[in-house]
């Protein structure tokens, strides 16, 4: 399975209609938002083309095809428009011995673990930094912002494949790989 992961979309329709081009363009089997689809909190500075109805729009033409977890932005609102659940903390993708917990970051983070178990990899985004760092008991990853970056990092998203992930730039080019130990690197 080919999961398209993306995170922090912050309302912007400008970079919310490129992040879905890159996602068809992937022919992803799913998308996996990590949440702040809709309003772009009061840290942030309104992000290229804020239109949180049309961002509305884009997402739910492809509600079917998304997983998503809520972000300290997302409210009951929220998902009152959107038609694809985003009211939970996290959840948790198992792919054969692999499993991810996906969440936002502001609850679940690397200095809140959640109850782990047999995670092999906590994937959130809420820092708008793309990250890959090996921990004593899983890898935590970060896909970084679809529209406010921080830290000079791109606008990106991260594909899952095979036990392999990859970050890359909207337009598709690959900047960081992490093959799993076990990852069938095919």
């Amino acid at each position: 399975m080919k999961i398209f992961i993306a995170s922090d979309i912050h309302g912007s329709a400008f970079y919310c209609k490129k992040m879905l081009e890159a996602y068809h363009r992937e022919c992803a089997d799913k998308l996996l938002l990590l949440g702040d689809i809709l309003y772009h909190g009061p840290r942030n500075d309104l992000p290229e083309g804020y239109n949180p109805r049309e961002v509305c729009a884009m997402l739910n033409a492809v509600a079917g095809d998304i997983l998503c977890v809520r972000g300290n932005c997302d409210s009951d609102v929220d998902q009152m428009v959107l038609e694809f659940p985003i009211m939970a903390d996290y959840c948790l993708v198992c792919s054969g011995d692999l499993a991810v917990f996906a969440t936002h970051g502001h609850v679940y983070n690397t200095s809140s673990l959640p109850p782990l178990g047999a995670v092999n990899i906590l994937l959130h985004g809420h820092t708008h930094i793309p990250v890959c760092e090996q921990h004593e008991n899983f890898v935590y990853m970060n896909p970084g912002s679809v529209s406010l970056p921080k830290e000079g990092s791109n606008h990106g998203y991260m594909i899952a494949e095979n036990g392999v992930f990859e970050w890359k730039t909207l337009d598709g080019t690959v900047y960081r790989r992490y093959p799993l130990p076990d990852g069938d690197d095919q």
